[in-house]
């Protein structure tokens, strides 16, 4: 069998490779295609594999062999899943891998939030600590999230995980959910309500209908302005001018956001130099061994269809 991959660049590195996929046949590899090029370059593949590139009827129209996409995400809103189905291409995810590692990240945001560690290691990189008359130098307010708020936004697996961990540094949990959800130490709350009780939001569903722009100004305003939010969720969950107005004008205390709308980060984007706001480039997901699990389950899903068994199917 031909696989081709059309956005390598978004997954692989010399850390991480794709030499596991060589097994199931030829391997062209794509570092990251345009939008225009990406029906020539599977014209002939019986199996695509692509983190975010498009899949529609006209990037797939050439592509009379194709039997196969494998996503390398949990999300798969870049396939078009009704026409894959139409003509008979099977559809599968990567579901869960990357939990631990989003979960971590979105507490690297809140503790460097709280614990202001980058602007006491620049202190120190500038002779600050040198020409200091104390042995603790308070340069900068510093604080305890024990005790604080939590308030979770989606309780899936990684809202979950981040509740765990929340729980451990002795934080009290909120979470809100569309369904009913059991926690033995999280409470389950209106959205209002986890706005206006929580010192930090931090947001962990997907993008739909429902959740496009939920925060927005209303939402802003209904927080304490001490607040903390945080988005490694997506970057259309959020309302970004609404955010950057939060911020520069105090409404609330600061923001730590993983992901935007639009990808990499355009010059004019809203949250570019807004005030107390901690941005990283979608990188919340990538670790090195989450992108090696990433990939132990796309070639897991690639067997089990070979085998006629296929597993995380999505159409």
């Amino acid at each position: 069998m031909k696989i081709v991959i059309t956005d390598a660049g978004t997954v692989f590195d010399e850390r991480v490779k794709a030499d596991i996929f060589e097994q199931f046949g030829e391997v062209e590899s794509y570092h990251l295609l345009k939008y225009n090029e990406i029906a020539d370059a599977v014209a002939d593949a019986d199996i695509v594999l692509c983190n975010k590139s498009l899949m529609d009827s006209t990037t797939l129209a050439k592509a009379t062999h194709l039997k196969y996409v494998g996503v390398f995400a949990t999300g798969y809103n870049n396939i078009d899943l009704e026409y894959c189905r139409s003509k008979g291409i099977t559809v599968c995810n990567a579901g869960s891998y990357s939990t631990k590692a989003v979960a971590q990240h979105t507490f690297a945001l809140i503790l460097e939030h709280f614990s202001r560690v980058r602007e006491y290691s620049k202190f120190v990189e500038n002779g600050g600590w040198q020409r200091s008359d104390t042995f603790s130098p308070f340069i900068t307010d510093h604080n305890e999230i024990f005790e604080k708020t939590i308030g979770i936004v989606g309780f899936g697996s990684i809202g979950q995980e981040v509740a765990k961990i929340a729980d451990a540094f002795g934080m009290n949990v909120l979470f809100y959910n569309r369904s009913q959800k059991q926690s033995d130490f999280a409470k389950q709350v209106s959205f209002d309500e986890l706005l206006e009780q929580s010192d930090v939001v931090t947001v962990h569903c997907p993008l739909n209908n429902d959740s496009s722009k939920m925060f927005s100004a209303e939402q802003f305003k209904k927080m304490k302005k001490t607040a903390f939010f945080v988005n490694t969720a997506r970057g259309g969950v959020l309302d970004e001018q609404a955010l950057r107005d939060a911020l520069d004008n105090e409404i609330i205390a600061g923001a730590g956001i993983d992901v935007l709308t639009v990808e990499p980060m355009e010059g004019d984007c809203p949250i570019v130099g807004a005030k107390n706001c901690i941005v990283t480039p979608h990188i919340a997901w990538a670790p090195v061994e989450t992108r090696k699990r990433l990939i132990g389950i796309v070639a897991d899903n690639i067997k089990a269809w070979q085998n006629g068994n296929p597993i995380n199917v999505v159409n």
